[in-house]
């Protein structure tokens, strides 16, 4: 007897649907999976047939094939666990053919029979949806998660017995208990306790304000780390579809826990420079999100820059430019989104403190510093929109009891600003002003005679590209915009170039 149910298949971020067919024929006994899977879809076998022996139910004797189509994409993860089994059963006349339309099947099973929750389930409950599928039996630790997409009818199940008693008696399974949705959350980093430091939380508020890269370059100790993880306190809420983004990424990495509300916090991720190609970038045999990839619409944060191995911080040349990353493997080509603002602190030299108030403290030599500082590539650096010299916290300022601008307020002008630059580009397809391709440069941020005037004795004595000259004039409309005024005028410019001029100071200085 033939029989299918549906379940779905996660690819990259994204998913489809799935149709599993199970026949049961006469012939030489055996269990057979086909439909180009991978290993743990093919260990699927063993696991289905135990747990239906320890949940009462016995396979015959008979020849028992289970194709899972279309047969021309791999089939990778253990979510088809319990879609194996309730076609098997069914084809064994075990369910009745009516309880099986309009419903997917998710989950992982164990011997003894219970459904174990899986990583994805946010993007399968979509494909789900988007087959015009009404309703998802998925294991009961996922039950937070399938319900935050509208329009579905989840059924959490705890045990295989749980399923078969709601597809043949309609017993309802108990559902776990509702809980408030998260909040945002206060992590403590204000920079209403950034003391001194002005022209850092100015660099900072702009760098935001039309997320460019960000670079801050000093000696240790004077407050680069902690500036970095004050951003988050000032970043704009997320919409809805930056929610939903987001929410994907992490459920696919398994990362959204039992939560029961999308993600409503923009990322900071902050990895150790210790990782991997990989981890950054994404990738293994099966392609899931790196780190770049779950910092999508949030910040990158990476301390020690020059301590990355350089190979790898190289990975995210494309991606800074193309808002996504692709991933190319034997099973296929992956492209997941990469649409981050990229924070990089460093010291000048492996001391710290070349070039600095307390020169005289530094003791590498100029090979050692050369060797340092040439981790960092010219074109990698180039695509940072801003680089600050960050010097030393005076006494005076360590000491100031006077309060400082709160988070509240900087964020206040922040969002004002973007929503300048979103009504500017509604009919575009990018958002912010880091994002002004350079065929709309001329467009967006006109230059009048002075203006023009300047910039040219700015290339040739700064000795700009055609990239970091873009760069200089997007900053520069960002400085326009937190300030209200319609055109770029030439001191905006001077700022702009003063935060794109600073990596000059320590990749051109000459030692004596």
């Amino acid at each position: 007897m033939y029989k299918a149910v549906m379940s779905t298949n996660l690819r990259g971020i994204d998913s489809s649907i799935v149709r599993v067919e199970a026949d049961i024929s006469e012939g030489m006994p055996m269990f057979e999976l086909v439909g180009f899977l991978s290993s743990e879809v093919r260990e699927a076998r063993d696991r289905v047939r135990t747990a239906l022996r320890n949940s009462g139910y016995v396979l015959p004797i008979k020849r028992i094939t289970v194709n899972l189509s279309p047969a021309n994409i791999k089939k990778n993860g253990s979510g088809f666990d319990l879609a194996i089994a309730i076609a098997v059963l069914a084809a064994n006349g075990e369910i009745h053919p009516k309880a099986l339309e309009q419903k997917v099947f998710i989950g992982e099973l164990g011997l003894n029979g219970e459904v174990h929750p899986i990583s994805g389930i946010l993007p399968m409950v979509l494909a789900a949806r988007d087959a015009n599928m009404t309703r998802v039996i998925l294991p009961w630790d996922n039950y937070g998660e399938g319900m935050l997409v509208p329009g579905m009818d989840i059924v959490p199940v705890a045990h295989l017995s749980d399923v078969i008693a709601y597809l043949n008696d309609g017993i309802e399974p108990l559902k776990p208990e509702a809980v408030e949705g998260e909040l945002p959350g206060d992590n403590g980093n204000d920079f209403a306790y950034i003391q001194g430091q002005a022209f850092l939380r100015k660099a900072c508020e702009i760098a935001v304000s039309g997320m460019h890269n960000f670079l801050m370059i000093g000696p240790p100790g004077a407050g680069k780390s902690m500036i970095a993880k004050c951003i988050p306190s000032i970043l704009p809420p997320m919409t809805m579809e930056e929610q939903l983004e987001v929410s994907k990424i992490y459920s696919v990495c398994g990362l959204f826990g039992q939560r029961q509300s999308l993600i409503n916090q923009r990322p900071f991720r902050a990895p150790h420079h210790t990782i991997s190609a990989n981890g950054l970038a994404g990738g293994g045999q099966t392609p899931h999100p790196g780190e770049i990839s779950l910092a999508h619409r949030g910040v990158l944060f990476l301390d020690e820059l020059p301590e990355f191995r350089r190979e790898t911080i190289e990975i995210m040349r494309q991606p800074l430019e193309d808002k996504q990353i692709h991933v190319s493997r034997v099973n296929g080509d992956f492209t997941f989104p990469a649409n981050f603002m990229l924070v990089a602190a460093m010291n000048p030299c492996p001391c710290g403190y070349f070039a600095s108030e307390d020169a005289a403290r530094c003791h590498c030599t100029k090979p050692q510093i050369d060797r340092y500082l040439s981790r960092i590539s010219q074109p990698l650096l180039d695509r940072m929109d801003i680089c600050v010299s960050v010097e030393k916290v005076r006494y005076n300022d360590i000491v100031n009891t006077s309060a400082n601008e709160p988070s509240a307020e900087i964020r206040k002008r922040v969002v004002l600003a973007q929503q300048i630059q979103q009504t500017r580009f509604a009919k575009e397809p990018y958002q912010f002003n880091s994002q002004i391709p350079a065929r709309d440069i001329p467009k967006y941020c006109p230059l009048g005679e002075q203006e023009q005037a300047f910039m040219k004795q700015q290339f040739d004595s700064l000795g700009l590209t055609a990239r970091t000259y873009h760069k200089v004039i997007r900053v520069a409309r960002t400085i326009a915009d937190l300030e209200g005024a319609v055109t770029i005028g030439l001191p905006h410019l001077m700022l702009a170039t003063t935060y794109k001029s600073m990596d000059k100071k320590y990749w051109e200085v000459e030692l004596q």
